[in-house]
């Protein structure tokens, strides 16, 4: 009997996967028929709404906000998330920008401490969650306050001036390579290797199977908490890179910097198709989801409507994938209890 079920158990897993795989697929792909049909609309009361110079804005503000989404993507696969990424990308932006005004590291070595130090962030959070069995939400949300508290901390009243950092900083986030910004470029390259390392190698399938069902898992031997631990841990490193976008796309940086951008982060995660009860989603959905709701922000400004609205707006996306997903997963365990039954 023992025999029998575990053999027949993978069969509704691998169909449940397969199924959604395909809404997740469904997903990115909706959300690319809207953003043409709002590019339609926006343009009829804002004819610059489609233009080359517009789109390529769009794209450069998005591509932060998506680089931090891949590294929430990992930890959400893996039924958890990270409330903490918007203190982390604050206080790595502030601290590579008050090393660069201070002259205390070059550029490069700048740079690499801010990632050294949003991987330090991401692996914090990846103990007290592993370690200590605090649960992600609680978790991240004590060290968002920390991590803010020690950037408010280091910053005190003082603000770094884009006069303040080294010459041509900043330029990366108006240059392109053929025609396409270095953002988008860079954006897109983290999304590709994440992508391949989630579809090709024993980690990434670890990770969609500890987000899928954590008892099995655990049963065919994956060490459940080094994988939880290591996407927060990189989760934090891809916050690290956005802190550093976020410096050369804004220049003057403070204590304040980067607030509110989790709900960006999650929003963009979820409405790009990645399953918040984990187990299923893909990275390409979640960079699509930052474009989204970078094209909402921008046709909000174009029409002349408050920027309040955004929240809104973030508020209600979030509500609604959250809702399609848990729709989606109760038909997926009622399919399965029936095949079971037969």
């Amino acid at each position: 009997m023992t025999d029998a079920g575990t053999t027949a158990a993978p069969l509704p897993a691998r169909s449940g996967g397969s199924w959604l795989a395909a809404i997740a697929r469904q997903r990115e792909l909706s959300l690319v028929a809207i953003m043409v049909v709002l590019g339609g609309l926006v343009t009829l009361t804002a004819p610059q709404f489609l233009t080359v110079d517009n789109i390529s804005q769009v794209a450069v503000l998005a591509s932060v906000i998506a680089v931090a989404a891949v590294g929430e993507s990992l930890v959400v696969i893996t039924r958890n998330v990270d409330l903490s990424v918007e203190a982390t990308i604050g206080l790595v932006a502030y601290c590579v920008a008050s090393l660069l005004e201070r002259q205390a590291l070059d550029t490069p070595g700048a740079i690499v401490f801010g990632l050294g130090l949003g991987l330090v962030l991401g692996m914090i959070n990846g103990v007290v969650v592993t370690i200590f069995r605090v649960p992600a939400i609680v978790a991240t949300l004590g060290t968002l306050s920390v991590f803010r508290g020690i950037d408010y901390l280091v910053a005190g009243s003082h603000q770094v001036p884009v006069a303040g950092l080294p010459p041509g900083f900043t330029d990366a986030a108006g240059d392109s390579i053929l025609g396409i910004p270095i953002f988008v470029v860079i954006a897109v390259g983290i999304v590709i290797v994440g992508s391949v390392v989630l579809r090709s190698t024993r980690f990434g399938r670890q990770l969609y199977a500890v987000g899928s069902n954590p008892e099995a898992a655990a049963i065919l031997g994956i060490p459940s908490r080094l994988v939880v631990f290591t996407a927060f841990s990189l989760c934090g490193l891809l916050a690290g890179v956005a802190g550093i976008l976020y410096d050369m796309e804004f220049g003057t940086i403070n204590g304040t910097s980067a607030t509110g951008l989790v709900l960006a982060v999650v929003a963009a995660v979820v409405v790009g198709g990645v399953n918040i009860f984990g187990g299923s989603g893909t990275l390409a959905g979640a960079a699509i989801g930052a474009l989204f709701l970078g094209f909402i922000a921008n046709a909000l400004i174009l029409v002349g409507l408050s920027q309040f609205w955004l929240q809104a707006i973030y508020g209600v996306v979030i509500l609604l994938a959250i809702s399609a997903d848990a729709i989606i997963l109760r038909r997926i365990q009622r399919a399965t209890a029936a095949r079971r039954v037969r």
